[in-house]
């Protein structure tokens, strides 16, 4: 093989091994990133331990709601806190109430709550339930 002068066409590249090599690094990268998003997606979007559901809804007067929802946990010994909150008729928030349910015997328990409302309630609704209650929910 034939050395070409280094002065006038530059040095000689490395090429095809670097570029497997970076292509090599790209690939399990991506792979990586990947399994770690299907990770992440997989723990949010399991079943929780808790969820509940609304029954129904009856809006009172011009400033309240009464929300009738059932929750059902794994663990029924357990408190829960669900938010309950109610929406006018333009699909805006008007009302929110964080509930604490307490732990039970059964593990489907049905709770009805009033929501009071700064404009006329359209909707009661249930935003969501979880078992992590806040330390000023639970009574000493």
């Amino acid at each position: 093989m034939i050395e070409r002068p280094a002065a006038r066409y530059g040095r000689r590249h490395l090429g095809h091994r670097r570029r497997r090599w970076i292509t090599a690094v790209l690939a399990l990268t991506v792979v990586a990133v990947g399994v770690l998003a299907a990770w992440v997606a997989a723990h949010r979007l399991t079943p929780t331990d808790v969820a509940g559901k609304v029954v129904r809804f009856e809006v009172v007067d011009t400033q309240t709601v009464d929300v009738t929802f059932s929750v059902t946990r794994e663990d029924p010994s357990r408190p829960a806190v669900c938010i309950v909150r109610a929406t006018s008729q333009d699909g805006s928030e008007t009302g929110r109430r964080e509930v604490l349910v307490p732990p039970a015997a059964e593990r489907t328990v049905q709770v009805t709550v009033p929501v009071r409302t700064s404009k006329p309630p359209y909707v009661g609704d249930l935003y969501g339930c979880g078992l992590n209650v806040p330390g000023y929910l639970v009574s000493p």
